[in-house]
C-alpha cells in the first residue's frame, strides 16, 4: 500500500454526495470540513446541485480539474464501484462513509471484493467502507459525520465502531484527552488496524495508540508490526468478544484450552499492548499515557486528606507489580515535624481532613527525593479544604519533579475547578483510586518492554528436521488418516527433542501380545479416537499376561479397527499437557500446563506465540500458572524448567516448519523433580 499521509493531512477533498439537506451524512461532512476551520481546498460533489452551502457545485469528480488528494464518498453503495473507477487514474486516496457493503451479506460481500480487487490494480488507498470517516484536529478536518473538533493533542484513536469513537471524543472532552488523529475503520476492506498501526508507528506526532478492535486481521503481520510499535510509544487496546461461544468444532484438549480470547491475551502480552479490561479503564489508561512518561520504578507514594480514601488505596495494590514505598526512619522524622501526632507515617500517609496546601507542598517536598517514581495525591472535599490551591500546589511541585504525579480528587461540582487547574497543566486525574493504581500499573508494565532487548527472535529452518517431519505426515495424508499413529508421531516428537514412552504397537490382526515387564498401560490407537480416557480406550495398570490378553481383547471389542498399544506403566510423576493449535488468525499457537485427565477442569495453561528464544520461555514459564512447580517448596524438589523449557522450545520449532498441522496434543508428559527424564505418554498430531 502507499503512504497513507493524504488521508491524514489532504491538502484538497472533494466530498461525494456533499448536500444542501439537513440531516443529511453529505450535509454533515460538508459543513464539517467547511465551517470548523480546516484550510485547504474543497470540492462538492452532487449532480442535483450547483451550488452548495454557498459553495459551488461539481456534477462528477471528473469535472474538478485541479488536484484531489482526498475523495469522501456519501452516496449508495451501488455507485460507489464505478465512480472510484473512474477516477483512480487521478485520485489515490478514498474514505467510504456508505454503508450496505459486506457488513449486509452476500451482495455486499460481492461489491467490497470488486472495490478491494479495484484498489490493489490501483494502487488505491481506501478507508471504510461504512466508517464514520477520520478526524485531524491540528488541521482541523473533520472529514466524518460526528460533530465538533476535538482538543490537539497526542492520541491516536482507532475505533472499528464509529458510534463509540463518538462517545469516547465526547468523554475524552470532559476528561481532557487531546488528539492526535480519530479514524473509524470500518468494515477494513483494505486499511485495518495494522496499517494503521505502522501509520501511528512512523508518525512523530502520536504519543500513544489508543484502539477499539471487534477482531483482528492478519494475525502474523498484526503481531510483527504491533511488536515494533510498543517498543515505542504505547498502545491500548480495548478489545470485545472475551465470552465468544461460537468457537469451531475442536477434536483435541488443545484446541479447546486455547480460545479465542486467551489467545488475544497472549498476543497481547508478547507484542507489549497494553489491554484494557474495560471502557474506563481505556480512558484512564489513555490519560495517563498521553500526559505522564511511564514511572521510573514500580514504587509509589500516597498522600491523603481521609483516612478511609488511604485504606482504599492500599487494598487495590493486591496482586500487582507496582507497591507502595516502604517509609524510611529518616523520612518519618521529617514528615513529623510538620504532621501531628494524629497522622498515619504508614504509606499512604494520612494528612488528615484538615489538610491545607501548605501540608500537601511539604509532604510533596519530603518524598521529592526519595525512590519513588509515582506520588499519588488523594482529596476529598471537606468544608475547610481549600481544592484550588491544593490543585495549584501539586502543580507547582510537578513543573520540577521528574517523578509522576497523578490525582485522585473524590467529588462532584466541589472539585470542578481544582480537576480543571491539574488537567490544564498535564496531571491527570482520576475520580477512583483504584483506577489510577491499576492504570499506573499496566502503564509501568509496558516499561519493561520498551526498554527490553531490542533485538527479534528469528527463527530459521531446519531444513533436515522439517523435510523428515513433512515426509512423514505426507505420507500418513495419503492413506487418508486423519491424525498420525503413535509410531510416527512419536518418530516426529524425537525430531524436535520430545522424548517418548517406550510402546509396543499391535495390529488388528496380530496375535503376538507379550511384553517385556510389568505392570503396563493398554490403549487404543486411531485416528477416530481423541479422548481415550472418555471413550474407554485405555486401560491402566496390567498386572501380567493373563490381564493383558483380557485388555486387548476388551479394547478390540469396543474398536474393532484400531491397533492397540502396550507401554510400561510409569513412575508417577507431574502430568504437563503440551499442544499446538493453529488459530486460523494468528497462525501456531503454543499450550501448556497442568495435565491429565482434569485438564480442561482446571484450565491451569499458558500460552506461547512464536517466535520466542529459549530465554524467553523460561521467562514466560516463571510468570505461569504452573510457576509452582519449578519452585521448592514444603521439601519438595523443583522441577527441572531448562528441561520442560527446551521441550517447549521444541514444539515451537514444530509449529513453525510443520504449519499445515491442524492440531497437535501431548497429554499427558510426565516431568519428575529427580534425575528422571521428562516423557510424553500420549501423542496426538491432528493433520
Amino acid at each position: 500500500m502507499a503512504d497513507l499521509e493524504k488521508i491524514f493531512n489532504p491538502e484538497s477533498i472533494a466530498i461525494v454526495g456533499a448536500s444542501e439537506s439537513p440531516g443529511k451524512v453529505g450535509n454533515v461532512i460538508a459543513k464539517n470540513i467547511l465551517e470548523l476551520g480546516y484550510a485547504g481546498k474543497v470540492f462538492l460533489v452532487n449532480p442535483n446541485h450547483e451550488n452548495i452551502l454557498g459553495q459551488k457545485g461539481y456534477k462528477s469528480l471528473k469535472d474538478i480539474q485541479e488536484k484531489v488528494d482526498l475523495a469522501i464518498m456519501a452516496i449508495p453503495s451501488d455507485l460507489v464501484l464505478e465512480i472510484i473507477r473512474e477516477n483512480a487514474e487521478k485520485i489515490k486516496n478514498y474514505i467510504i462513509i456508505s454503508a450496505g457493503f459486506s457488513e449486509i451479506g452476500k451482495a455486499g460481500k460481492k461489491k467490497e471484493e470488486d472495490l478491494k480487487k479495484l484498489a490493489e490494480e490501483n494502487d488505491l488507498n481506501i478507508l471504510g467502507p461504512n466508517c464514520l470517516g477520520i478526524i485531524n484536529p491540528e488541521i482541523k478536518m473533520n472529514a466524518s459525520f460526528a460533530g465538533g473538533m476535538p482538543k490537539v493533542g497526542g492520541v491516536s484513536l482507532i475505533s472499528q465502531s464509529g458510534a463509540l469513537a463518538v462517545a469516547l471524543m465526547d468523554v475524552a472532552q470532559e476528561e481532557g484527552i487531546k488528539f492526535r488523529n480519530v479514524v473509524s475503520v470500518g468494515n477494513k476492506m483494505q486499511i485495518s488496524e495494522t496499517e494503521l498501526l505502522e501509520f501511528c508507528e512512523k508518525d512523530e506526532k502520536t504519543k500513544v495508540v489508543g484502539m477499539y478492535l471487534e477482531g483482528i486481521k492478519e494475525g502474523r503481520k498484526f503481531i510483527q508490526v504491533a511488536e515494533k510499535i510498543s517498543r515505542k510509544k504505547p498502545v491500548i487496546i480495548l478489545k470485545s468478544g472475551k465470552t465468544e461461544k461460537s468457537q469451531k468444532t475442536i477434536s483435541s484438549h488443545t484446541g479447546a484450552l486455547a480460545g479465542s480470547d486467551e489467545i488475544i491475551e497472549a498476543v497481547f502480552s508478547k507484542t507489549g499492548i497494553i489491554r484494557a479490561e474495560n471502557m474506563g479503564e481505556f480512558l484512564v489508561l489513555i490519560k495517563m499515557a498521553s500526559v505522564c512518561p511511564p514511572p521510573s520504578n514500580e514504587k509509589v507514594v500516597i498522600l491523603t486528606n481521609a483516612g478511609g480514601l488511604g485504606v482504599l488505596a492500599a487494598d487495590s495494590f493486591k496482586n500487582k507489580q507496582i507497591e507502595l514505598l516502604e517509609i524510611k526512619k529518616e523520612t518519618r522524622e521529617k514528615l513529623r515535624e510538620f504532621l501531628s501526632e494524629e497522622s498515619s507515617l504508614e504509606n499512604p500517609i494520612d494528612l488528615l481532613g484538615d489538610a491545607q496546601e501548605d501540608r500537601y507542598q511539604k509532604a510533596l517536598t519530603v518524598f521529592s527525593e526519595e525512590e519513588a517514581g509515582t506520588i499519588v495525591c488523594l482529596l476529598t472535599p471537606q468544608d475547610q479544604t481549600p481544592v484550588d490551591k491544593i490543585a495549584q500546589a501539586i502543580v507547582d511541585f510537578k513543573k520540577n519533579s521528574t517523578k509522576n504525579i497523578l490525582a485522585v480528587f473524590m467529588g462532584g461540582e466541589k472539585i470542578a475547578s481544582g480537576k480543571m487547574i491539574l488537567e490544564e497543566a498535564g496531571v491527570p486525574v482520576f475520580f477512583l483510586v483504584d483506577r489510577a493504581v491499576e492504570a499506573t500499573n499496566k502503564y509501568s508494565q509496558w516499561k519493561k518492554v520498551k526498554e527490553k532487548n531490542q533485538e527479534e527472535e528469528t527463527f530459521k529452518n531446519n531444513e533436515a528436521r522439517k523435510n523428515q517431519a513433512e515426509e512423514l505426515i505426507q505420507k500418513a495424508k495419503k492413506e487418508n488418516q486423519k491424525s498420525l499413529n503413535y509410531e510416527t508421531a512419536s518418530q516426529i516428537a524425537g525430531l524436535y527433542g520430545i522424548e517418548a514412552a517406550e510402546s509396543k504397537t499391535i495390529s488388528a490382526t496380530d496375535n503376538d501380545f507379550s511384553f517385556s515387564q510389568f505392570p503396563v498401560v493398554a490403549k487404543v490407537d486411531s485416528d477416530k479416537v481423541f479422548h481415550k480416557t472418555d471413550q474407554g480406550g485405555l486401560v491402566l495398570n496390567i498386572q501380567n499376561q493373563k490381564e493383558l490378553e483380557k485388555a486387548i481383547e476388551d479394547l478390540r471389542k469396543k474398536f474393532p479397527e484400531g491397533n492397540i498399544i502396550i507401554q510400561p506403566m510409569l513412575a508417577k510423576g507431574t502430568e504437563l499437557i503440551l499442544g499446538i493449535k493453529n488459530d486460523e488468525i494468528f497462525g501456531p499457537i503454543v499450550v501448556y500446563g497442568l495435565g491429565g485427565i482434569y485438564t480442561e477442569v482446571f484450565r491451569m495453561v499458558d500460552l506461547l506465540v512464536p517466535n520466542l528464544s529459549l530465554e524467553e520461555i523460561l521467562e514466560n514459564i516463571k510468570k505461569s500458572r504452573i510457576k509452582f512447580l519449578f519452585e521448592k517448596t514444603r521439601g519438595q524438589n523443583p522441577h527441572n524448567i531448562e528441561e520442560v523449557g527446551l521441550i517447549l522450545k521444541g514444539l515451537l520449532d514444530f509449529s513453525q516448519e510443520c504449519q499445515n498441522v491442524k492440531e497437535v496434543d501431548i497429554n499427558p508428559l510426565i516431568i519428575y523433580n529427580n534425575d528422571q527424564k521428562g516423557v510424553a505418554v500420549d501423542i496426538k498430531i491432528v493433520i
